[in-house]
């Protein structure tokens, strides 16, 4: 069986994430297994060369806050606003109505 390394966990659980969604650094690493690993889930994303492909726009803070992109964050919010979610001074609005769990 082919084991896939981190940053391929990452971005097969990140694709998951539907449109008008959002998700959080942690929720990918507790779908990994460990909270801890929030840090690295950023850092993974952001080396990220499939940006269209695999979404990571729909990964935020746990705050709420948009949190960083590689396209810039006025990128991130543009994307997110076209899916129909609501950013206001930065944060998603409704954050728990648009919040997707994911299952390991």
């Amino acid at each position: 069986m082919l084991r896939m390394d981190f940053s391929s966990k990452v971005l097969e659980l990140t694709g998951r994430i539907p449109p008008g969604r959002v998700t959080t650094y942690g929720e990918i690493a507790r779908a990994l297994g460990s909270i801890n690993l929030s840090r690295a889930v950023g850092n993974a994303l952001n080396k990220n060369s499939r940006t269209i492909r695999i979404p990571c726009h729909r990964v935020v803070k746990s705050d709420a806050s948009v949190g960083g992109y590689s396209r810039g964050t006025r990128e991130k919010i543009n994307l997110l606003t076209n899916e129909g979610i609501q950013i206001k001074g930065g944060r998603v609005l409704d954050f728990k109505k648009v919040f997707f769990r994911l299952s390991p």
